[in-house]
């Protein structure tokens, strides 16, 4: 499969460029960029930094990937952006790489859609089948678990987590992690209900959602403080996994800084950068 690459395009040398490859008028792939197989890149899009994009992923107009992060502890390393295979990537989206202070990474896994407008700062993780509505605004070191569902316009804290299966409603203010499974909405952020939806959609069984209703019904409607309940239901057997991995969220939560379990990794995430980044870096 031949590779197709405007005319007005600009690829610099270095660049490595998978088969089936097409690059559209104006674009700019850095030197240290390598693009896999089958994706397809549109006008006018600015590719650099140590970029690395898996295959059949497709790129609109306009977009910036793996660009310098807006952090003053920025030295000019060379700290990556990841992108794995199958990604929509809309117009103006913004991607940027890594801090070494962050672990060094910025990364995105498979199937996800980012719809137009988006900026997902350094450090984020973005597992698989999430998806991003116009205009969502992830700060630094956050982490967005697989099958999550962002409204337009929701911005969230820098270190806050976003759980799997989470539904987050438009314009919605995130300043402490969400919960897995739960639908997220306002300013500042509730926990409204079980995302029934996004679970059917998944072909979660009616055994597990009716199990995370009812741990939600504890959790959430009977007035007994957090803590105390999370206790007794740590303390109890739970056979769906769902409901374990809600569980040991929101233990995890409450073990953060201000609800942000992330915040208390800030030291691994600079010993991760340091090992990842400088060490390579300083090495003969």
């Amino acid at each position: 499969m031949a590779t197709k690459i405007h005319p007005t395009a600009v690829i610099a040398t270095g660049a490595e460029l998978g088969a089936g490859v097409e690059i559209g008028p104006h674009t700019v792939v850095g030197p240290n960029v390598r693009i896999g197989d089958r994706t397809r890149i549109g006008a006018q899009v600015v590719i650099d930094g140590v970029t690395r994009i898996g295959e059949d992923n497709v790129i609109s107009g306009q977009a910036s990937l793996g660009g310098p992060p807006q952090d003053f502890s920025y030295k000019g390393e060379p700290t990556r952006l990841e992108i794995g295979d199958r990604n929509t990537i809309r117009e103006f989206i913004t991607i940027n790489r890594g801090t070494v202070k962050g672990g060094g990474t910025t990364s995105v896994g498979n199937d996800n859609l980012f719809m137009a407008c988006c900026h997902v700062a350094h450090d984020c993780e973005i597992r698989d089948n999430v998806i991003l509505s116009n205009n969502v605004l992830l700060a630094g070191h956050v982490l967005v678990e697989q099958h999550a569902n962002i409204g337009g316009a929701a911005a969230a804290h820098h270190f806050v987590t976003i759980g799997a299966f989470a539904y987050v409603g438009g314009m919605t203010r995130m300043v402490r992690d969400v919960p897995p499974y739960m639908i997220v909405e306002g300013h500042a952020a509730r926990v409204r209900g079980v995302n029934v939806i996004g679970l059917k959609r998944a072909d979660a069984s009616e055994v597990d959602i009716e199990a995370l209703r009812a741990v939600f019904k504890r959790i959430y409607r009977t007035g007994n403080p957090l803590r105390k309940v999370l206790s007794e239901l740590s303390d109890e057997p739970h056979e769906p996994d769902f409901v374990q991995h809600l569980i040991r969220s929101l233990n995890d939560t409450e073990t953060g800084f201000k609800g942000r379990f992330r915040e208390s990794m800030r030291a691994e995430f600079a010993r991760l950068g340091a090992e990842r980044i400088l060490a390579r870096t300083s090495a003969p």
